[in-house]
């Protein structure tokens, strides 16, 4: 967990991230990024890792505006603006640490009873 309080959370270089012109279709790609593993969420006990993955969304459906923005108290959970589209993704995912290391089925993805979405969305400030 990070002095922040966040947990999960890395920062990717700008063209990790691709976005369609349209924004229909979008991907993310990162490699040997440097992670710490716990045997328990928040647990004592602190390995260094690394995860590589590729991950892509394609828009299955039409998008579909969510939030009321600003008509609503800032601390609303609806206190925010979005489009959003039901979604494919697919992806390969990787890790490793000292003594263990997994891979995912290749195509692993939402299509297999899953489920996916993507879209654009605003809060706080940028409302």
């Amino acid at each position: 967990m990070q002095q922040s309080g966040l947990f999960w959370v890395v920062e990717l270089p700008e063209d990790a991230i691709k976005i369609s012109n349209n924004g229909r279709r979008a991907s993310v790609h990162a490699e040997d990024v440097a992670v710490i593993d716990s045997f328990q969420f928040g647990g004592p006990v602190e390995i260094p890792a690394k995860v590589s993955y590729s991950i892509e969304w394609v828009a299955s459906g039409p998008s579909v505006r969510r939030g009321k923005g600003n008509t609503v108290p800032a601390t609303d959970p609806a206190a925010f603006l979005g489009d959003f589209a039901p979604a494919v993704a697919t992806g390969s995912f990787s890790g490793r640490e000292l003594a263990f290391s997994f891979r995912a089925d290749p195509g692993a993805g939402s299509a297999r009873g899953g489920y996916a979405e993507m879209g654009n969305e605003r809060n706080g400030a940028f409302l």
